[in-house]
């Protein structure tokens, strides 16, 4: 069942907040990224690349957490879990979308070999402190 996004979350999120990211290793250990996301509704969104150990555990394990500290008061927080899907559609645009908002330019280490991907998180639970 999904939930809607606290307007914390939508805050923390809407003021380009850095996200954590936290999924499975194949041996039950924590992997944790930091990522750039931005809102699609109450889905969470980010890019990353296929290959990657936190692309490999999500494609295997789509239960993610997604953590946002409020810059401000690093005290209060928001924890979105949810599951992710991932499609190739959209990923360059997406990076560079948010290459813009998070930097103030385009995404300049684009690797050609590289496969961009679009991963959604649809919210399951959301916590905030």
């Amino acid at each position: 069942m999904t939930v809607a996004l606290s307007e914390l979350a939508k805050r923390l999120i809407d003021a380009d907040t850095f996200a954590t990211l936290a999924t499975v290793n194949p041996n039950g250990s924590p992997q944790s990224s930091v990522v750039w996301v931005k809102r699609d509704g109450d889905d969470v969104v980010f890019s990353t690349i296929l290959g990657r150990r936190k692309t490999r555990n999500m494609q295997r394990e789509p239960r993610v957490s997604l953590t946002l500290f409020d810059p401000a008061n690093p005290y209060q927080y928001v924890e979105v879990r949810g599951e992710v899907t991932m499609t190739e559609q959209g990923g360059p645009e997406l990076i560079q979308e948010l290459s813009q908002r998070y930097t103030g330019g385009p995404f300049t280490e684009h690797d050609p070999a590289s496969v961009r991907v679009v991963c959604r998180v649809t919210p399951v639970k959301v916590f905030s402190r």
